[in-house]
């Protein structure tokens, strides 16, 4: 078993989630402590121009520095796992491993039997040196080179959790920037896909409207009305009917549908519209008993209660309901992969991103 720190910075650009686990890659023996760093205004906002050049740049000519980003993320990720240390007790054993997902720019799904391409910035090898810690970093890389998706990376660890509490026949549904489903059957491999926008649209519209970064709760949502006409433009998307496997980019869809509606009425229909397409997707692959929720969405009251409304006949609730920490899976998650990496163990399979082969993905930095 090795103790690893897992860290995770979303498309939202809100700020870094840690966690350390004890893991050897198949099992978890340990929780240990979690905490989020969050990022100034100021470091908000070159993150925000990185991603700004890389949707320009496209994977086209020469890539964009993204140097003065990338010192954002060190400096905010090493802040991450000093928290973490630090909630440890004295005599707490070293830490082995830190799994480092970095800041996705830019993502390319596969098209017409093209491979994909991902960009995560991040300096893997500056954290190593700045924590004294191997760092596993690039984890997305390898399964596009075998023609996945690249995402969601996470299906596999929603395994394991769902062993180790005695679960099946359940999906695990990630409300991020962009939502992604695992749904995990006994006795079959684990078949997780992107199924559309969550929490990123709705984020942006506040932030275009207000001085808020996301709707607190759903109370905007709550206090407006969806607009049809506008709900059936959003979801004649040409993403929703690709079959799974499939992924996007955060930066896929755009406001322009909405622009014109109300405060309140647009932040209804983005929250509909996220509802709606989680329902679809998981209709696609037929009904569980159970869907439990994790990622910032499942405090969205307003964007919970429309997912009941979807789902009529399945139980929705958060993952707490289960005894896991909503806000760090991902961080989590990321731990657990970083200890695959390390034995040689998969960390996709062509069930949960359309690799042709089950791939074991990263890149280390020693100390």
């Amino acid at each position: 078993m090795k103790r690893v720190i897992g860290l995770m910075s979303g498309t939202s650009l809100d700020g870094v989630d840690a966690a350390l686990i004890e893991t050897d890659g198949e099992t978890i023996r340990a929780f240990g402590p979690g905490t989020e760093v969050g990022y100034s205004a100021q470091d908000r906002s070159i993150l925000q121009d990185a991603v700004d050049r890389a949707l320009d740049w496209g994977f086209e000519g020469e890539q964009p520095d993204f140097v003065a980003a990338e010192a954002v993320l060190t400096r905010t990720h090493v802040a991450a796992v000093r928290a973490v240390l630090d909630r440890e007790a004295a005599d707490a054993p070293p830490v082995d491993l830190v799994g480092f997902h970095g800041q996705t720019v830019l993502h390319k799904a596969p098209r017409d039997g093209e491979p994909g391409q991902t960009l995560q910035i991040g300096n893997g090898a500056a954290v190593a040196k700045a924590l004294g810690i191997p760092v596993v970093y690039d984890f997305r890389s390898a399964d596009m080179e075998k023609g996945g998706q690249g995402a969601p990376l996470a299906p596999l660890y929603h395994r394991a959790l769902a062993h180790k509490a005695g679960l099946s026949d359940v999906a695990v549904l990630n409300l991020g920037g962009v939502a992604n489903v695992t749904w995990l059957e006994d006795g079959q491999d684990p078949i997780s896909f992107d199924t559309g926008p969550a929490n990123g649209l709705i984020d942006a519209w506040c932030q275009e409207l207000t001085d808020k970064s996301h709707d607190e709760g759903g109370q905007l949502a709550c206090a407006g009305a969806v607009d049809l006409d506008v709900l059936a433009q959003l979801m004649s998307h040409e993403f929703f009917p690709k079959a799974a496997p499939k992924s996007l980019d955060r930066w896929d869809f755009s406001l322009a549908p909405v622009r014109g509606l109300s405060l309140e009425d647009g932040a209804a229909t983005l929250t509909r519209f996220t509802a709606r397409t989680v329902a679809d997707a998981i209709r696609m692959l037929g009904e569980p008993p159970r869907v439990l929720v994790t990622g910032g969405g499942r405090h969205n009251a307003t964007l919970m209660g429309m997912l009941e409304e979807e789902l009529s006949r399945v139980k929705v609730e958060p993952v707490e309901a289960v005894g896991w920490r909503g806000d760090l899976i991902e961080a989590e998650a990321f731990a657990w992969l970083a200890a695959r990496y390390e034995r040689g163990l998969p960390t996709s399979l062509p069930s949960t991103t359309g690799a042709s082969e089950p791939v074991c993905g990263g890149r280390k930095a020693l100390a």
